[in-house]
């Protein structure tokens, strides 16, 4: 194995070095295996022009497997539905889920990276949380993540991107991705 393959994501060093002794004094936990950690990471493009121009779906599928690391799969439309023009079978979008160790260096690229290269950014709203310790968060400029060749793009997509944790309650997402560094507006009332 190569130097690189061995080591460790700089945000799982941290989870399991501070962040994990930090949030179970915060959140009171008597054991270590109650406090929230990730489970995994979705992202997710939808392709509604891919019917107008044909190859758009195919630089989709691959500027998603530059900025993940991993190979998509693409979800196709059910049913077919008059209105959008979309027959059964054909594709519709694609998506990654990230798990382990690329799952912590994608989030080290987000949060690192991409986010601070959005245009007029200001944090991100806490409004996203589902109810149960997920966050979803839109992005909508792909060409945020450098992996991206600015001279190659010839139209520009959003990426929708789902953080799934072990936490009970937003409260406890929350405060886990604040520990990582995820530049938020201001506090989660609750």
């Amino acid at each position: 194995m190569s130097e690189q393959a061995k080591k460790t994501p700089r945000l799982l060093e941290k989870y399991q070095t501070e962040i994990l002794s930090q949030l179970k004094e915060n959140l009171g936990y008597k054991n270590v295996m109650e406090v929230p950690k990730l489970e995994k990471i979705t992202v997710s493009v939808g392709v509604g022009d891919a019917k107008n121009e044909p190859n758009f779906f195919k630089i989709v599928m691959e500027d998603l497997a530059l900025i993940t690391g991993q190979n998509p799969v693409a979800t196709k439309a059910k049913k077919a539905v008059s209105n959008f023009k979309i027959r059964q079978g054909e594709p519709v979008g694609c998506f990654v889920n990230l798990r382990k160790e690329r799952m912590y260096e994608f989030l080290d690229r987000l949060i690192s990276i991409a986010l601070p290269r959005v245009k007029d950014f200001s944090g991100i709203s806490d409004k996203s949380f589902d109810g149960r310790g997920n966050f979803s968060l839109g992005i909508k400029e792909h060409i945020i993540f450098p992996e991206i060749n600015y001279e190659r793009v010839d139209k520009i997509h959003g990426l929708n991107i789902t953080i799934t944790t072990t936490a009970k309650t937003d409260k406890e997402a929350y405060e886990l991705l604040k520990s990582f560094g995820f530049p938020f507006k201001k506090k989660l009332k609750n």
